[in-house]
């Protein structure tokens, strides 16, 4: 048997292995205590450079800061959304439990990080521009894709059986897709108040300070270590009341 072979058996082992929920708890279990180390060890760095360190801006001055909250959580609020469609699509195809359970878990996640980028943005907005909000393109549809989140809760809530319930909610979210690309192209295609990327893949081309830089991207990746942490421990907490009357459960509470 080749190396490869052997390889591609190895993933699909592990690929099914999270389909159990019994290996997924107790994997999940392990990993979560070192994703809150991880966010803690960013975030905390991160806030204190940015609040604290960090130079006033020339033109905002200190109201400026409020960006180490509203950035990471806008950048957040649709990371989650497509991954919470990503993994709505692989339960729909392949029949995935886990894969439903991770797409409902992640709604009110991606719902919270888009409510705190909505209320940051007004409270960004009122030194700014003088109001607290605009029907600027990018908060609007940013709006948008907080009734999305919601209109997902709301289906999967809807209908009593889990499983028809979670590929409904699924549909929706592949369905709202489409406002991300608006959302995150809406200061190119429109004339908008929200100022433009200052940001860019390749750092070198960004268009903010390095004392200024730096904290801000800790800050958006201890978000993902947030996400990540809270994820899996709301998808243990779903399995385990779903699962309540099955094996698996009093298994692990005899183990322990």
């Amino acid at each position: 048997m080749s190396e490869a072979t052997t390889s591609w058996q190895r993933i699909k082992v592990w690929f099914h292995r999270w389909g159990s929920p019994a290996w997924f708890y107790a994997a999940s279990g392990h990993m979560i205590p070192w994703l809150w180390a991880g966010f803690a060890l960013l975030a905390l760095p991160g806030l204190y450079l940015g609040l604290f360190v960090a130079p006033p801006d020339y033109l905002q001055g200190d109201s400026y800061r409020i960006i180490f909250i509203h950035v990471p959580s806008a950048w957040m609020s649709m990371m989650i959304f497509a991954l919470m469609a990503i993994f709505g699509l692989i339960g729909m195809v392949w029949r995935i439990r886990l894969a439903e359970t991770m797409a409902i878990c992640s709604a009110p996640i991606g719902a919270a990080f888009t409510l705190i980028t909505l209320i940051t943005g007004s409270l960004w907005g009122k030194p700014t521009w003088g109001t607290y909000w605009q029907w600027d393109a990018r908060m609007t549809s940013e709006l948008v894709l907080l009734f999305l989140y919601v209109g997902v809760l709301a289906l999967y809530e809807s209908i009593e059986e889990p499983r028809k319930a979670a590929r409904a909610a699924s549909l929706l979210a592949l369905i709202g897709l489409v406002n991300l690309p608006i959302i995150h192209y809406s200061v190119q295609w429109w004339n908008t108040l929200h100022q433009g990327n200052t940001i860019r893949l390749n750092l070198a081309e960004s268009s903010m300070d390095t004392s200024m830089l730096v904290p801000l991207l800790l800050l958006v990746v201890a978000t993902k270590f947030y996400y990540a942490a809270v994820l899996l421990a709301r998808s243990r907490s779903m399995l385990l009341h779903q699962d309540q009357h099955k094996n698996w459960p009093r298994e692990l509470l005899v183990a322990d």
